[in-house]
């Protein structure tokens, strides 16, 4: 076992290290300077599109609920243990590389999900069906007349693999410790309820789940942040130290130590990256789904995913730990100090009671229950369809939608923590068959952008035609 962990902990290592954070962030780069940052120009018309009543094609669910789906995988435990955990690590400059990864990231969800609908295909049940091994397997083999089936095979598998592990046992696990230290509550009767309540959900598939999604994932999103805006208005006094400690430390020669890749640049571009999931893959499966023919309107819906997942929601832990006082940051020497050596959920949650007593406790226990449940829905969802690509539609059908409940409680009552580092290597591992898919159709992205913008957008103003 000492021998398997080992080399689970090499694929972990490579799967989340320099180089591949290094092909995640320049994609981003890549794709946003060529579309000429087009997550920010049409922030607003993205808004617009996602609240429209408007279907503009066929789909299983609406456009609002394949990014509320979406979201429900990526907005996690990741964004209150994962910041604090970074913060932890690597200091609170890590922060402002969050914002860097989600900014450049927006871009790489658009490509994403307007790959997502171009390359989607109907199942034999009339499900569509899309993401990174339909787009490697029909774009990347049209654009080189070359059959590259076996790399979307290949995607397929990591992500089949990962559902199990970071989509499914690791959060219910969350959800059972969560539950036991807030409530006292056995594991053992968290695993049934919440493998009942998954089944119940995704008994009735993709628009089970969507109409779950879209109510649950907003409400859920709203109550953490505005418990943090509470935190941040009631010590708005510090706020401007807090912004001091991310933009000093994420510049100053400890932040940079080692090179480009510094443990502040490396804690934050690898946890913005695991917080939105830019790169992997996982968010184009959910919008393929969605009830839209027209791939850049998706594209411009799925930038979204980044700007709620880490620029708002991860920026509301990280303001609410920095206000707190239990980070001290020495301002010549960049030294940083916790206190009680807090780290992950233990310092999320400290840092909200701190601020709100009893009830900001209570915030960040509800926040991780009902964030690693969506997660657990969103998941379902990815894993099924990379189940469908791999095994076929019966076997989904079967034995799939089946087995996810039962691994739901185990994963709660269970010791995971093999499981976690095994599918935090293949989650890894996802994007580097989505990535070299994105480079390579990066082209089919510009033109087609670009096509709707004229089309859509006069030359002289930002008005929708």
């Amino acid at each position: 076992m000492e021998q398997i962990n080992s080399w689970v902990g090499a694929l972990g290592s490579f799967a989340w290290g320099p180089l591949m954070i290094v092909f995640l962030v320049g994609t981003g780069i890549l794709l946003s300077t060529g579309l000429k940052f087009i997550q920010f120009r049409r922030l607003g018309y993205a808004f617009k599109l996602l609240f429209s009543k408007e279907e503009v094609g066929e789909g299983d669910i609406t456009p609002f609920q394949a990014l509320m789906t979406s979201l429900a995988a990526t907005i996690g435990t990741g964004n209150i243990a994962g910041v604090a955990g970074a913060i932890a690590a690597g200091g609170p400059g890590a922060v402002f590389w969050m914002w860097v990864t989600a900014a450049f990231g927006g871009a790489t969800k658009f490509g994403e999900a307007l790959l997502a609908i171009k390359y989607r295909v109907t199942n034999e049940d009339g499900e569509k069906s899309g993401g990174p091994m339909y787009y490697i397997k029909y774009g990347m083999t049209e654009r080189f007349g070359i059959n590259f089936a076996w790399l979307g095979l290949a995607f397929a598998i990591f992500g089949f693999i990962a559902s199990f592990g970071i989509g499914n046992m690791v959060q219910a696990n969350s959800v059972a410790q969560a539950v036991e230290s807030s409530f006292g509550v056995s594991p053992v009767i968290t695993g049934v309820v919440l493998a009942v309540a998954t089944a119940a959900v995704i008994i009735g598939g993709i628009k089970s789940i969507g109409r779950f999604t879209e109510k649950v994932v907003p409400l859920m999103a709203a109550i953490y942040v505005i418990g943090a805006l509470i935190v941040l208005f009631a010590n708005a006094s510090m706020l401007p130290s807090a912004f001091g400690m991310i933009f000093s430390n994420a510049f100053n020669s400890h932040a940079v130590a080692g090179g480009l890749l510094g443990s502040v640049i490396r804690f934050g571009v690898a946890r913005g990256v695991f917080s939105n999931e830019a790169g992997l893959g996982s968010a184009p499966i959910a919008h393929a789904a969605s009830k839209n023919n027209d791939p850049v309107r998706q594209g411009i819906i799925g930038s979204l995913g980044s700007f709620i997942d880490t620029l708002i929601v991860c920026t509301m832990t990280a303001l609410v730990i920095l206000v707190s006082g239990l980070v001290k940051l020495d301002p010549q020497s960049g030294l940083m100090t916790i206190k009680d050596g807090l780290s992950g959920a233990a310092l999320t949650t400290q840092a909200f009671t701190t601020g709100l007593g009893g009830f900001g406790g209570f915030i960040v226990a509800f926040g991780l229950i009902f964030f690693a449940f969506s997660t657990i829905l969103g998941w379902y969802y990815y894993g099924s369809k990379c189940a469908e690509y791999i095994f076929g539609v019966k076997f989904v059908k079967y034995f799939y939608k089946y087995a996810w409940p039962v691994f739901v409680f185990i994963g709660s009552v269970a010791s995971i923590g093999i499981v976690w580092n095994l599918s935090d290597a293949f989650n890894g591992l996802m994007a580097i068959p989505n990535l070299i898919a994105l480079i390579t159709l990066s082209p089919v992205i510009f033109k087609m952008a670009r096509d709707y913008e004229k089309e859509h957008f006069s030359k002289d103003e930002e008005k929708v035609s």
